[in-house]
């Protein structure tokens, strides 16, 4: 586990592909018969892989992994090359009865489809199962927080909430509720709810060619004072521009909160197309949390830092956390809304 770890952080660092073969045991009579297997299984398999290859167990005297790191490419030739590499070994190891009791899986990292987004292969991050074991119950109080708070919030904010629609209904034609895909915790798409606060049917082009450089590049320009979000964006309403200096369009994610798909604190939701853009180390923060109303980079620097920065802010926030970080940054929100730093 650790050293798959270490490889994935290495990829994650060099961009550079890994392929993980797994050979799992199913249904073997017994313990006897299983030791021998997997022991034959492992005095030829060294010879059909690379010195720096590593060979150990994923599940101990359950599964055996080879990790393959450090391709050049991980395209389907050279991924279906390595698979029968290893599957001709354990072909050669076992008799044709007891070949039937492995079953052989082929993961790759980064894992690639059409989209650029979608659940992650956890295959890659049974680091995750354990530190949610050993905080389990931090997170159980998490969710007891996300779940009181939300809904004391909700019922406290009411009028607010028919205040702001009725405002939003005046200043502008189309819905007061904005409805928009997001990526949430491991990958899963999920509708993020915001008070609107732009002109209906605008081109999301601008945005998405603003953020593209943005995160590509670390700021859409030259300006050192670029910041994350288009500061005198033509999309945006005379309320929105209210709304979002005061960070009222973000109450409705109390909702999402409510149903157990966001947190009141963690990193901020991306949008699919800001995922494609994504360096591979930037992804850790999206997995090992939920998505948050407020989070660490809000009370520290908000759209004020380049977006490594965010990041960076967003993976502290993540190895760092605890019950009583969330407490801290949610009475830091109320003076970073005040201040109204990097809001547009």
């Amino acid at each position: 586990m650790q050293l798959l770890y270490l490889e994935r952080r290495r990829s994650e660092r060099s961009s550079r592909p890994l392929c993980l073969i797994l050979l799992e045991g199913i249904n073997i009579p017994d313990c006897v018969i299983r030791d021998t297997v997997f022991q034959r299984i492992l005095e030829l398999l060294p010879s059909s892989v690379r010195e720096t290859d590593i060979i150990g167990w994923y599940k101990q005297n359950n599964t055996l992994a080879i990790i393959f790191s450090d391709l050049k490419s991980a395209d389907n030739t050279v991924v279906d090359n390595l698979c029968v590499r290893a599957s001709n070994s354990v072909a050669l190891a076992l008799t044709s009865e007891l070949l039937k009791c492995i079953r052989v899986s082929v993961h790759v990292f980064p894992t690639s489809n059409n989209d650029g987004v979608g659940v992650a292969d956890l295959t890659f991050y049974p680091d995750l199962a354990l530190q949610s074991q050993n905080h389990k119950t931090a997170q159980v109080v998490k969710r007891i927080i996300d779940i009181v708070g939300s809904v004391l919030l909700l019922c406290l904010l009411a009028p607010v909430f028919v205040l702001i629609a009725l405002v939003i209904k005046l200043d502008s034609k189309g819905p007061a509720i904005f409805r928009q895909l997001r990526v949430g915790q491991k990958g899963q798409l999920f509708n993020f709810l915001k008070f609107r606060s732009m002109y209906v049917n605008n081109n999301a082009a601008i945005h998405k060619e603003y953020v593209t450089k943005f995160i590509s590049h670390g700021q859409p320009s030259n300006d050192t004072n670029a910041v994350y979000k288009i500061t005198n964006d033509p999309r945006v309403t005379n309320v929105g521009r209210v709304l979002r200096k005061t960070s009222l369009d973000e109450l409705p994610q109390l909702w999402n909160v409510l149903c157990g798909k966001m947190s009141l604190v963690g990193p901020r939701p991306p949008l699919p197309y800001e995922l494609k853009c994504y360096a591979l180390w930037h992804h850790r923060r999206i997995l090992e949390v939920k998505p948050g109303i407020t989070g660490l980079w809000q009370v520290t620097g908000r759209s004020r830092t380049t977006f490594d920065q965010m990041v960076r802010l967003d993976v502290r926030y993540v190895q760092q956390w605890s019950i009583w970080l969330d407490f801290k940054i949610l009475f830091q929100t109320p003076r970073a809304v005040l201040r109204g730093e990097g809001a547009f």
